[in-house]
């Protein structure tokens, strides 16, 4: 019995011994696949894309293997294109070919293929040419969501009065100002900005998003067949996006009960007008679960987003009092003391229009791009890209390019004007990505950041206890997301 159990155990090792050989193997056929450096079998590259420093690793790879590279994240393949004209050239150029949504798995675990922003194929498609319209019908770019944005900020301000000019760390104001624009164009105008069960959420939202940028959430993305059995903080991600989706489920259930079809309230009300439309036709891929995960997708992205990028800009401001100054200068001349900022007032605000551009360029919010992946063989710059293969467009080797920017790791808002002081457009400018998976909410986006901006400055003036020259604008994590150091200032009334 010791001898077969000995034999078997032999057999075992053995069979494991080929078949990591097998998969090493295979791993380092590559064909014609870009360059990039030999994996390991099963771990792959994790020698040179350090768990907890993905971004900085995998430019630093660029360097030795050039714009167009090849990695392998444990056994996952993953193409790498660095650099404005190489991800132009796919996500614009080659658009159609790169389109496929690329494995996210701290997301994939919930979304499961559901949704406008992670799904594929038809169901992709017509997922997003309906969202579109329906958040065009919502008023994305007009001047009723122009309006209800502006009361918002109003109502921003007024929160950021009592404060007292003491210290304080503006990361759940700022959250929960633009939460609240995002659930009212998502679920109307019938929830409670101070219920507890919302409140919970705005924390849990920004919790989310610092998890999945830390070195555990880098490690799920990674490694997620050994990191679903691990203890830690991971596990909290999935347990926040449960939370978010049952919130968002019951909200959908509310609609459905009192749903009147000939006046749509939001874009849960449009969604299932869309489906009842739809029912008996077979190639409508829209279902409830779709609705769902997109309405999780949404609120969760432009929620955070934003608020983070108007937190990483009062930081930045703080560094630059100068800029700060600047700005306040051109708000009390076009727009004065007697009304609020409005999006028209943009077109004669070039300086505060080319720093809000400068923070979004500086904070560089996603930096690996949300995972992409090639829809079919994909002939790129001479190489063969299979279809099925993760794409990363690196977000932040184009907006940090120092062929399209001057001084691409500082903070310079020249980036964006002319010799006339005018604004100026670069082709550079992705923070929204590019192409036909470019960001959904672009116009609410740049609408939410013009107008809150300029109405705090209107109103108030940034005071920190540190000096200038020792805030930290370098991300105290940097993977999913670039998540800035905590911080607190003061405002006092302008």
């Amino acid at each position: 019995m010791e001898l077969a159990g000995a034999v078997i155990l032999l057999l075992v090792l053995c069979i494991s011994f080929l078949f990591l050989i097998s998969a090493w193997k295979a791993m380092g056929n590559r064909g014609n696949l870009p360059p990039g450096p030999t994996p390991l079998p099963i771990v792959g590259n994790i020698l040179q894309v350090k768990t907890g420093d993905m971004v900085n690793s995998l430019m630093k790879l660029s360097k030795t293997y050039g714009p167009v590279f090849t990695v392998y994240l444990g056994s996952r393949r993953v193409v790498v294109l660095c650099g404005y004209e190489a991800v132009k050239e796919a996500l614009v150029d080659q658009g159609e070919a790169f389109s496929g949504r690329g494995e996210l798995p701290t997301f994939n675990k919930v979304t499961q293929d559901f949704g406008v922003v992670f799904s594929n194929g038809e169901r992709w498609k017509q997922l997003r040419q309906f969202s579109l319209k329906a958040l065009r019908n919502l008023g994305m770019g007009k001047k009723s969501l122009e309006e209800h944005i502006q009361e918002e900020a109003q109502c921003l301000v007024e929160e950021l009065r009592k404060t007292n000019e003491l210290p304080f760390d503006p990361t759940f104001i700022l959250c929960h100002g633009v939460c609240k624009v995002m659930c009212s164009i998502l679920f109307g105008n019938q929830l409670n900005g101070e219920d507890k069960e919302f409140l919970g959420l705005v924390s849990m939202i920004d919790e989310n998003f610092q998890l999945m940028s830390s070195f555990w959430g880098q490690l799920y993305d990674i490694f997620p067949n050994i990191a679903k059995h691990l203890p830690g903080p991971h596990n909290r991600i999935f347990a926040c996006f449960e939370k978010l989706a049952e919130f968002i489920a019951k909200r959908v259930v509310l609609n459905q009960e009192t749903l009147d079809p000939n006046n749509p309230r939001d874009f849960v009300d449009y969604f299932l007008i869309r489906m009842e439309q739809e029912k008996q036709n077979p190639l409508c891929e829209i279902n409830i679960k779709d609705l769902v995960i997109t309405a999780l997708s949404v609120f969760f992205g432009g929620t955070e987003t934003i608020s983070t990028t108007l937190r990483y800009g009062l930081l930045i401001l703080l560094k630059h009092p100068d800029i700060e100054g600047k700005m306040h200068e051109e708000i009390d001349h076009v727009i004065g003391q007697n009304r609020s900022p409005a999006m028209e007032d943009r077109s004669k605000m070039p300086y505060t229009d080319a720093v809000v551009h400068e923070l979004q360029r500086f904070s560089n919010l996603l930096p690996l791009n949300i995972c992409h992946s090639v829809i079919r063989d994909t002939h790129f710059r001479g190489y063969t890209i299979p279809k099925g293969t993760n794409v990363f467009p690196m977000l932040t080797s184009v907006l940090r390019d120092p062929t399209q920017f001057s001084k691409p790791d500082s903070f310079n808002p020249g980036h964006f004007l002319d010799e006339n002081g005018g604004i100026k457009k670069n082709d550079a400018f992705m923070p929204f990505s590019a192409g036909k998976r470019i960001c959904l909410g672009e116009g609410l986006a740049r609408m939410q950041l013009f107008l809150y901006l300029t109405t705090i400055l209107q109103n108030f003036t940034l005071k920190c206890h540190l000096d200038p020259k020792d805030i930290d604008l370098t991300p105290k994590a940097s993977g999913f997301g670039n998540i800035p150091h905590s911080y607190q200032l003061s405002i006092v009334p302008h």
